[in-house]
């Protein structure tokens, strides 16, 4: 075999330049070399021969004779070594063979041996058949000439394969194996590469259907030094399409009903083989319904019947639709699905604010978050529902011109609200379960789905609640009183407190204007002293009127535990504080009791005169307070006196 069966063919590479290494000639052979084989294409010339003479036998001694003739073929054989190249197509004749060789005679003054496995049995030659033979070695290491039948048929082929290139002639193979990134092809001695992306106008998924097929092609790549060869069938498909292609455009009218091919499928559509034309079928026109992605409706290679939506021929691009063959369905939706129905639906979105439930592909109702429960507070539908969930509602209303629908679930059941107000009336008590706390208040599940608030100003008479947990954890068991129910806007006012009576009433009685009060220093603020007095009441000593220095100098002598008394200014059941006087806080530098300096106050609001005393706030609101009694009394005829 030439070269020992050296032709292979090349993997494809990264690049263009990956192609099948098909080399069956020997690197030192030359183009030019092939060159002068054209030229002398017959080695043993016809005439060679012809100025031989013929001698007469009894002319010459058969001695003469026979030295004339040997002089006269050496020099004719001298002559031919002239002619005959090493690495050169010539012709010969079979003169022999054996099981291993067949003996060439090429006009040389002996015979060529060529490798009897060169040749198949079908071509195997008899003897005297004229060959074409490609010429190794004049002579071997052991004197024999070297011929051989494949180069020569390489050489040959070669030199078609040339010519089909150079005027893009099509040529024929056979496809016979697979390979990284394409398939390879038996051109006729000469093997070539077939890039899979060269194999048809559409995306191949298996190239094995190819194999051992034989084809039509044209040579896109060929390389004479490395002996590379790259060919082609879908440019002759495009050839074959393009006059399609024109007669297609001239046909097309929007609107019109076409048959395709589905040809590839992407995330945005369906490219859609129409004879020449790729169509894109956007995933928006595959279906009135809701699709997610295109292969949920199509597959590769389906034979579909689409209309056409719009085209543009210079642009060479064509919209097609698959819904628009059918009806729209929101024509008479508000006929399928009458307001207050049930309907059936799938669940094919969750939002933050509600759910989509497909009625049927392209119909959709909103289930909204607020319409999901009558007596539960959803966040989001996906605590409800997932995905896929099949879900009754009702109409709730449509919008044909927006193509919304409303639909509910809970107006599937009886409303609790309805009744809500006679089964909790105001003034009854209940037990309660604190279900949340916030800042203002606790909420309490009356029933299931139920709840009233417990406002942090209904939970304690006398303390100042700043968050409920200071009297109530979530999870405690309470009971309660209703204070009020609207059932227009679903509340329901719980109070603690209530289930006792309002001590303030007592309280005004027992912390009585000029009464000194004492109890346990609990807070030293900015403004003042809290202290806790009897039955759950807090009072305020406030600072006087000082320096922030004299304040906080003052504030240090005394400690949070210590006791500390004051004389009773105010009862506040507002503000649920007592608030009460001591000396040396108000910062008056006065040594009267509080009394005193009210009246002292007093007598100089009436005459005017005088410089006005520097006293606490409170002080001179409890002022006004007397000022104003006794003007009452005034009227009423009765004196201080009295």
């Amino acid at each position: 075999m030439f070269e020992n069966n050296q032709e292979q063919v090349a993997e494809e590479t990264s690049d263009t330049s990956s192609q099948i290494d098909t080399s069956q000639v020997n690197a030192n052979a030359s183009a030019s070399t092939a060159k002068d084989v054209a030229e002398n294409k017959d080695y043993l010339s016809p005439n060679l021969f012809d100025d031989v003479k013929v001698i007469d036998k009894t002319d010459l001694d058969e001695n003469e004779i026979n030295k004339k003739i040997s002089t006269d073929l050496e020099s004719k054989y001298s002559n031919t070594f002239g002619y005959i190249a090493e690495h050169s197509l010539i012709d010969g004749r079979v003169v022999g063979m054996n099981e291993r060789d067949v003996l060439i005679d090429i006009g040389f003054k002996s015979e060529g041996i060529i490798d009897r496995s060169e040749f198949s049995d079908d071509d195997l030659p008899t003897i005297g058949d004229q060959v074409q033979v490609y010429l190794e070695f004049i002579e071997d290491a052991s004197g024999n000439t070297i011929l051989s039948k494949e180069k020569a048929d390489f050489l040959r082929r070669w030199k078609e394969l040339k010519d089909a290139f150079e005027n893009e002639k099509i040529i024929k193979g056979k496809i016979i194996r697979r390979i990284k990134g394409g398939l390879v092809v038996d051109l006729g001695v000469v093997q070539a590469f077939l890039p899979g992306s060269q194999v048809d106008v559409r995306p191949i998924q298996d190239f094995d259907i190819y194999l051992e097929k034989e084809i039509e092609m044209r040579i896109v790549k060929f390389n004479e030094s490395r002996k590379n060869i790259v060919v082609s069938h879908k440019i002759i498909l495009e050839d074959s399409l393009k006059e399609q292609r024109e007669a297609l455009f001239k046909e097309l009218e929007i609107g019109s009903i076409i048959e395709g091919r589905v040809k590839n499928i992407t995330d945005f559509g369906v490219f859609v083989d129409l004879g020449g034309i790729d169509g894109l079928l956007h995933i928006t026109d595959l279906s009135w319904g809701r699709v997610n992605h295109p292969s949920e409706v199509i597959s590769i290679n389906d034979n579909i019947t689409v209309k056409v939506i719009e085209y543009d021929e210079e642009r060479r691009r064509v919209s097609l639709g698959l819904k628009q063959l059918a009806p729209h369905p929101w024509e008479e939706v508000d006929i399928k699905y009458p307001i207050g129905n049930t309907v059936k639906g799938k669940v094919v979105s969750l939002t933050n604010y509600g759910c989509f439930i497909e009625l049927e592909p392209g119909v959709e109702g909103l289930i909204h978050v607020s319409e999901i429960s009558w007596t539960k507070h959803i966040k989001n539908p996906s605590e409800v529902y997932n995905m896929g969930d099949e879900v009754d509602a009702k109409v709730l209303s449509i919008d044909t011109d927006d193509k919304k629908i409303s639909l509910g679930v809970k107006q599937l059941q009886p409303d609790p609200w309805d009744e809500i107000e006679e089964k909790y009336m105001v003034g009854t008590k209940h037990k309660v379960i604190v279900q949340n706390l916030t800042q203002f208040g606790a909420f309490a599940e009356l029933d299931d789905g139920i709840d009233g608030l417990i406002h942090v100003s209904d939970l304690s008479w006398t303390k100042v609640i700043k968050h409920p947990k200071e009297v109530v954890e979530k999870g405690d068991e309470l009971e309660i009183k209703i204070l009020e129910v609207s059932r227009d806007n679903r509340r329901i006012s719980l109070g603690f407190k209530q289930l006792h009576d309002d001590p303030w009433p007592m309280l005004i009685e027992k912390y009585e204007a000029g009464n000194e009060a004492s109890g346990e220093i609990i807070k030293i603020l900015d403004k003042g002293i809290i202290i806790q007095l009897e039955d759950e009441v807090e009072g305020i000593i406030p600072f006087g009127k000082m320096s922030k220095k004299d304040r906080r100098s003052l504030a240090g002598q005394y400690e949070v535990g210590a006791n500390l008394s004051g004389i009773v200014m105010k009862v506040s059941s507002e503000d649920k504080k007592v608030v009460l006087y001591k000396e040396e806080l108000a910062g008056s530098g006065s040594r009267t009791n509080a009394n005193d300096e009210v009246k002292e106050y007093l007598k100089k609001q009436q005459t005017n005169t005088g410089e006005k005393m520097e006293m606490p706030q409170e002080l001179l609101e409890l002022a006004n307070q007397v000022k104003q009694d006794q003007s009452e009394s005034k009227k009423s005829g009765v004196t201080e006196n009295d």
